[in-house]
């Protein structure tokens, strides 16, 4: 016969301890009398903390975490915990002291109470909340005051591809099926359990810190777009949203807290990836650790979160920099000025004073050491600009002239030409071979080196390692200028962006200008930097293999630049 299981009282509590307590005492004398013990009697005397006094909840105990083949006794007890080490009285020294980790996010208890939502920062398009909830499909903000909160436009989208026609724009404009607000009561009664037989609520936290793109596909294949305009301006956003502080001395590293997940919620896994593989290979070397989730497991977390047959649950995100290409042309810097989404994140941040001099330098060097890319290298930007800044009082002409205006020994001054030659869009033939002929030369006169860079002829870590020590960076219009977000920011750094005459585009230009260098927009033999930058155009050509240039202009603009003649 199966008796049948009641809840224990406090009364049978107090016996339990009474009863071990009395054997505790009998064994204290016996003990010593007695060698065999295998004849003892083990009693289990611990119990729950969870005292219930209901008593028609089925559990009022949890359920064993462990069982002892050996000590079977079926309780709705736990195991008694393991006895805690012995104490060491020696004294720690400091190097010996267990501390605390730092960088992970302290847990939020969702059980009995919902927290409410929270901005920590925003720019259109660009938002980092606290405490942000995801049911069927919608993001959930939960407010008492919905009104402080920023247009859900300037935050998120349907996440459709873009295209520019009225009624594309409007298809991408969000509803409340996209994103809502709902007051702490709605949300109790949406996913809270019943209090008074203390069910948890239905909600379940995704802890730590979250990126989620709420872009497809559509930009993020391409490594211009994904490197040096998303993640770009993500990290930006991040280290600014935090204050951040990255050190000259040890660059590497941030005081951000890290990043643990990026969900691509509108793009699948072969979505964010570029055909040559930059994507994938910058973003898992500048983090490691990182959890990378795409449409497919959004929509497993969405279907989950959707049964018409069970009761409304949750996800809960902890902290989410939650990013939106759609609501970021939305602003007044990226919609009507730079056509960059990265412009809306790092404009608003250095308008704040959060973002310090050497905020990308992180992912730089994570990158570049994944790449195998030497520290000194690595560090060739960081003391050029300290040497000018120590040595700024030098006149320009003088014997350490030359270096008082770069930072850098003439060894040191590298020149990079990226050619197009093999791809759309280059230079005309004869152009391309005069080019190389006056870069050549103007090296040898200098003792500056050169290299000619066919990428696609060249390995990953090839092309970075090239990158990390270039000065100037010059090329057609096109993907292989992307690079200029791996090269050492001096005094003197500069990309050369050649266009088909009367043709401009903000791409390179814009995050070249971001890093703290110069751009210079090459029209055969004119140039245009700042501030006398010409109009966006896409004149008829500009897509062509007929690109004109004229070398004496390139080199012109070299050398007056690394001799200081073109200052930020």
């Amino acid at each position: 016969m199966v008796g049948i299981a009641r809840p224990r009282t406090l009364r049978d509590v107090a016996l339990i301890c009474l009863g071990a307590a009395a054997m505790h005492f009998l064994t204290a004398f016996m003990g010593p009398f007695t060698a065999d013990h295998s004849s003892s009697i083990i009693v289990k005397t611990q119990v729950s903390s969870e005292y219930v006094p209901d008593a028609d909840q089925p559990k009022v105990f949890a359920a064993p975490a462990q069982h002892d083949v050996h000590n079977h006794v079926h309780l709705d007890v736990p195991p008694a915990p393991a006895p805690p080490p012995a104490r060491d009285s020696r004294q720690q020294s400091a190097q010996e002291l267990i501390r605390p980790p730092v960088d992970v996010p302290a847990a939020v208890d969702t059980s009995y109470t919902i927290p409410e939502t929270t901005v920590l920062s925003h720019a259109p398009g660009w938002t980092v909340f606290r405490n942000i909830y995801m049911s069927n499909g919608t993001m959930y903000i939960v407010t008492s005051r919905p009104s402080s909160f920023p247009d859900i436009s300037l935050i998120t989208s349907t996440g459709l591809p873009a295209e520019n026609t009225p009624e594309n724009i409007a298809a991408r404009m969000p509803t409340s099926e996209d994103m809502a607000f709902i007051t702490p009561e709605e949300a109790r009664d949406l996913w809270g359990g019943d209090l008074d037989r203390l069910e948890k609520n239905r909600i379940w936290t995704v802890p730590g810190n979250t990126f989620i793109i709420n872009e497809p596909a559509q930009f993020l294949g391409h490594y211009y777009h994904f490197a040096a305009e998303w993640l770009f301006g993500a990290w930006a956003f991040w280290q600014g949203a935090w204050k951040a502080v990255v050190e000259p001395a040890d660059a590497a590293k941030t005081s951000a807290p890290p990043v643990h997940r990026a969900i691509f919620a509108n793009s699948g896994a072969h979505g964010w990836r570029d055909g040559p593989g930059f994507n994938s290979y910058i973003f898992r070397s500048a983090f490691p650790a990182l959890t990378v989730e795409v449409q497919e497991d959004w929509d497993d977390r969405i279907i989950a979160t959707s049964s018409p047959t069970a009761l409304h649950r949750a996800w809960h995100f902890d902290t989410v920099l939650f990013s939106d290409r759609s609501a970021s042309f939305r602003g007044p810097i990226c919609g009507s000025q730079t056509q960059r989404i990265a412009a809306e994140a790092t404009e608003h941040m250095r308008k704040a004073g959060n973002l310090t001099e050497l905020w990308w330098e992180p992912i730089r060097r994570g990158v570049l050491r994944f790449a195998g890319v030497d520290e000194k290298t690595q560090d060739v930007g960081v003391k050029a600009s300290a040497l000018v800044a120590a040595r700024k009082n030098i006149p320009v002409g003088d014997a350490e002239g030359s270096r008082a205006t770069s930072g850098l020994h003439d060894k040191d001054i590298v020149i990079t030409y990226i050619s197009r030659q093999a791809s759309r869009r280059h230079l005309l033939e004869p152009d391309h071979t005069a080019l190389v002929k006056a870069l050549e030369d103007m090296v040898k006169k200098h003792g500056w080196e050169l290299n000619v860079v066919q990428a696609e002829k060249l390995s990953k870590e090839q092309q970075l390692s090239i990158a990390a020590r270039t000065t100037v960076m010059l090329g057609v219009h096109g993907n292989g200028l992307t690079h200029l977000i791996m090269m050492p920011v001096t005094p003197v750094s500069t990309v050369i962006e050649i266009f088909y005459p009367t043709g401009f585009a903000h791409d390179y230009h814009w995050t070249t200008h971001a890093l703290g260098m110069r751009h210079f927009a090459i029209w055969n033999d004119t140039y245009h930097t700042y501030p006398n930058e010409p109009q966006v155009n896409y004149p008829e050509g500009f897509q062509g293999t007929e690109i004109p240039v004229y070398p004496p202009t390139v080199v012109k603009v070299i050398e007056d630049r690394i001799a200081g003649l073109h200052p930020l």
